[in-house]
């Protein structure tokens, strides 16, 4: 049995809802033409995907699956290098929110966005905690031998660009990560940028 959020997860279509487990289920698709779903940059060709998440590692778990659902949905397949890269730095940029930017019940915010014009996707995880900010740039310690403390390094090494930014709507911070997909070479290079 699927969750509530199914249909968005999947384009639309509505996959096994029921609350009686023993009663079996097929994927139904919308059969009404429903404007009010869709945006007025998905109408353009843009696409985005955002969502709140808990704070949790379940949350994390959760945002690193519904984007790879929706990268597929967008065309870029599952078990394709860009595929499998930018989940990673979903899950990267999720993991330090939940690890870095946990302030207890508040949630983190997700938006994946690949305008139609480019072939950049941008990855963007919203906390709420502004005193814990990312280095710039992003420097392995490999004399220290921890086992933590490489994800940005490895955000460095996939994405094209990425930095962080302070929120305006509030207290926090925005940290994100630009991958460019093949096929255009990426204008500003490996590195950051502010933006």
């Amino acid at each position: 049995m699927r969750h509530h959020w199914s249909r968005y997860a999947t384009n639309g279509t509505v996959i096994g809802m029921t609350t009686k487990p023993d009663s079996p289920t097929t994927p139904a698709q919308l059969t009404s033409h429903t404007p009010y779903l869709i945006s007025a940059s998905e109408a353009r060709g843009d696409r985005t995907f955002e969502m709140r998440f808990t704070s949790t590692p379940r949350g994390a778990r959760l945002a690193r699956r519904l984007t790879a659902v929706r990268l597929d949905a967008w065309g870029i397949p599952y078990d394709a290098a860009p595929h499998d890269e930018i989940v990673l730095i979903v899950a990267e940029l999720t993991a330090n929110a939940v690890r870095h930017g946990h302030v207890a019940g508040r949630d983190f915010h997700l938006r994946v966005h690949a305008p139609a014009d480019s072939r950049t996707v941008r990855v963007e995880v919203t906390d709420t905690r502004a005193e814990r900010v990312p280095r710039r740039p992003a420097v392995a310690d490999i004399a220290g031998g921890e086992e933590t403390g490489r994800g940005l390094l490895l955000v460095s090494h996939l994405a094209a660009r990425w930095d962080w930014h302070s929120r305006s709507d509030g207290p926090g911070k925005t940290v994100w990560a630009e991958y460019v997909l093949p096929g255009r070479t990426a204008a500003a290079g490996n590195g950051m940028s502010a933006g």
